[in-house]
């Protein structure tokens, strides 16, 4: 099996390269996804989270108010500690989903789409060098990925200017790894600064290099 890391800065396009590599036949975990269903109410992340910050971070409802993390982990510079509670669990759960589909599938090409694989602290010794066999970067210019955060925002940001979206989306992207330093580590890098069409030429380019190396080897 084929473990590939697939990353990308807010508003690279990483989501969109993961859907294409799908299309192609790709198994898919999202480590945002599997981040989210960590901080559900009733899971020992969730729990680890309010025992840490406090009864701040919850809804009336009792669930975890997204605004209240942000402004803790982006404003306040709290994102380390609010990572060391979240990754470690969501990095075992991905190992967990691998090593079953590697059983089941010893072919198969596995994709983990993860915004932070490079920036995270907790994948073992090695970092994400332990985890994945390849990796896959989606690139842009920052004024399109601040163009596209602010437009994909628009809907959920509670009144916000949209210069104020942008700031944030600035401020983001500020406390990411560049991508000339990202590029230096990933095996191929995807530009996604034009349009979809270009981005789906360099994926169905890429997509038969994976899967033979899944089959033969690299």
């Amino acid at each position: 099996m084929l473990r590939v890391g697939l990353t990308g800065g807010l508003g690279s396009g990483k989501s969109t390269a993961a859907a294409m590599f799908r299309a192609h036949g790709a198994h898919m975990i999202s480590a945002d996804e599997l981040g989210r269903q960590s901080m559900e109410p009733g899971e020992p992340v969730f729990a680890a989270i309010v025992a840490h910050f406090g009864p701040e971070v919850l809804t009336p409802e009792g669930r975890l108010d997204r605004a209240v993390l942000a402004r803790l982990s982006f404003v306040e510079g709290r994102v380390a500690e609010l990572n060391a509670l979240v990754h470690p669990p969501v990095i075992a759960r991905q190992r967990a989903m691998a090593e079953e589909l590697q059983r089941r599938e010893p072919e198969a090409v596995l994709i983990v789409e993860s915004a932070l694989l490079f920036e995270t602290e907790h994948g073992g010794a090695e970092g994400w060098r332990s985890r994945f066999d390849r990796v896959v970067l989606v690139t842009a210019p920052d004024a399109v990925k601040v163009e596209r955060f602010v437009a994909r925002s628009f809907s959920s940001a509670r009144g916000a200017s949209p210069e104020a979206r942008a700031a944030d989306a600035r401020g983001r992207l500020a406390r990411q790894i560049g991508d000339a330093q990202k590029a230096a580590w990933a095996d191929f890098v995807l530009e996604n600064g034009g349009s979809i069409e270009q981005l789906q030429a360099q994926v169905d380019q890429l997509w038969p290099r994976l899967r033979a190396e899944a089959r033969h080897g690299r």
